[in-house]
């Protein structure tokens, strides 16, 4: 009786000799393979694995409609209001056609204790901006974020179209924001909200809540003896003044009562068209607020939490 190994080439082997010689040839040539090529093979293998790599790759690379840099006038201490703005502003992203940097700013830092936590901000979210300056809110720190910017961005040809000044007790609610900049022109611009009492197509100045100017006025100020000479005052009327006495900022845009303090906790205390809420004092006025505008709907559930 014959055995499983037929052909002369193999006549006394044992059954499965010859397939046994054909794969490991084959195994060993997969092994080296493997080992002197990693890369290839990761990307091979988790190619349809990584989600997150497919869906930047299919990200919209056009050109944005505009570039606004947001500079959150607040003091070192403040980590808790910086950490709060962090997640509220980057939840509402990704911002479409729109380059948007958010950045903390205040003046110098004056403990080892700052030094410390604040370098680990830097690290963590690099979104820090420290002025050479002693910390205060009307004696010349918005003159000198504003003054600052062109030299912090030497070499850089207008980096950014436009420039805010906000505070870090107000709310941006960023679809609405960004759809009101959307076709303004990119020079000799001024937008804000004016006061209520004053004149409404044409404010002398903007309230200190949130206002905007071209990357063009902000090196008009850096180099001006206008504001340079007159730095130290209300910050948005002072801002105003300066444009006022050289004939500047003549495209001005009032969002009027889509810029607004906090006011109460019912529905019709917020309007649909909010651009910001202003004053939010305490985390109860905070709470309400993102409550209001549906911050946290998108949360799923999970057996790891209940809320």
């Amino acid at each position: 009786m014959k055995g499983c190994c037929q052909t002369k080439a193999f006549a006394g082997a044992p059954c499965g000799t010859p397939v046994l010689i054909v794969i490991l040839p084959l195994a060993l040539l997969c092994t080296l393979f493997l080992f002197s090529s990693p890369n290839h093979f990761q990307f091979s293998f988790f190619s349809n694995c990584q989600p997150n790599e497919v869906s930047d790759a299919s990200l919209d690379k056009s050109e944005p409609d505009f570039r606004l840099l947001i500079g959150i006038l607040t003091i070192p201490n403040s980590y808790k209001q910086r950490h709060l703005l962090r997640m509220i502003y980057d939840l509402q992203r990704p911002f479409p056609r729109a380059q948007v940097d958010v950045r903390f700013v205040f003046c110098n830092l004056t403990t080892d204790e700052q030094r410390e936590f604040i370098a680990l901000e830097i690290l963590a979210h690099n979104d820090i901006i420290i002025l050479n300056c002693k910390e205060n809110m009307n004696e010349g720190k918005t003159y000198k974020y504003f003054s600052s910017l062109p030299q912090m961005f030497e070499g850089e040809d207008k980096p950014y179209d436009y420039v805010m000044k906000t505070d870090d007790d107000t709310y941006l609610h960023f679809h609405n924001f960004l759809e009101s900049l959307r076709g303004k022109p990119k020079e000799d611009m001024y937008w804000g909200s004016g006061m209520p009492m004053l004149d409404q197509d044409f404010p002398p100045f903007m309230v200190g809540t949130g206002y905007i100017l071209s990357w063009d006025l902000i090196e008009w100020i850096a180099t001006s003896d206008i504001p340079r000479n007159d730095p130290a005052g209300p910050e948005d009327i002072y801002t105003g003044m300066w444009l006022d006495k050289a004939g500047k900022g003549l495209n001005r845009y009032n969002m009027g009562p889509t810029v607004y303090n906090f006011n109460g906790t019912e529905a019709k205390d917020f309007l649909p068209e909010t651009i910001a809420v202003h004053s939010l004092k305490n985390d109860f006025m905070w709470a309400t607020t993102l409550k209001h505008f549906n911050a946290t709907a998108t949360i799923k559930p999970s057996i790891l939490y209940h809320i």
